[in-house]
């Protein structure tokens, strides 16, 4: 049974309204004792997911993803903060590996406890998934990567034939409205506890 105040993280509806973890992570989280400030960002993270994860089915339904993988990254990409708990307020990378082992420990497997280690460290090898997982990990707060971004038009772009340009402009619009609500999911998440 999680702690109440993990409990309260997990199922707050939140303002703006924010999804449900999935099932499985939810008890991952019960399971390790999970911080409720971390259950909160993970669903404030995990929301902003869904968002872009909608968005680009329907803005570029020729991009093969994997939705349900990129939610489910999103929704573990910093469960190493259970072991590093010092990094859920302050700076620290020491979590995304230690995460990434976690995971594997837990019985998930390496293409999915991988977001763990690539939510902060992307590149050119990295997925479409991996990609929307790490530009959720900033929007969620109305932080812009321009790099970051620029690796998902790339993508994009080539994928849809499209220009660049184009490209851009729908991504910056559907951030732009993503990163409006910043203040929402930042005060939903300091509304639960660092400890619980």
């Amino acid at each position: 049974m999680p702690s109440e105040a993990l409990r309260r993280a997990l199922s707050d509806p939140g303002e703006p309204p924010l999804r449900p973890l999935p099932d499985e992570v939810a008890a991952l989280l019960d399971r390790l004792a999970a911080s409720p400030r971390l259950a909160a960002h993970l669903r404030a993270v995990h929301d902003v997911a869904g968002t872009l994860a909608d968005w680009l089915e329907k803005r570029h339904p020729e991009v093969d993803f994997d939705r349900k993988a990129t939610l489910f990254g999103a929704a573990i990409h910093d469960i190493g903060k259970t072991i590093h708990p010092g990094e859920l307020s302050g700076p620290g990378s020491a979590h995304e590996q230690a995460g990434y082992e976690l995971l594997l420990s837990q019985g998930i497997g390496e293409k999915r406890a991988r977001f763990a280690r690539t939510h902060a460290a992307w590149g050119e090898d990295v997925g479409v998934e991996d990609l929307l997982v790490s530009i959720a990990d900033k929007v969620w707060k109305s932080k812009r990567v321009e790099d970051l971004e620029q690796l998902l038009v790339d993508r994009l772009t080539v994928a849809s034939g499209l220009s660049p340009w184009e490209v851009f402009m729908a991504l910056d619009d559907v951030l732009d409205l993503i990163a409006a609500d910043a203040d929402g999911r930042l005060a939903f998440q300091a509304r639960h506890p660092v400890d619980g």
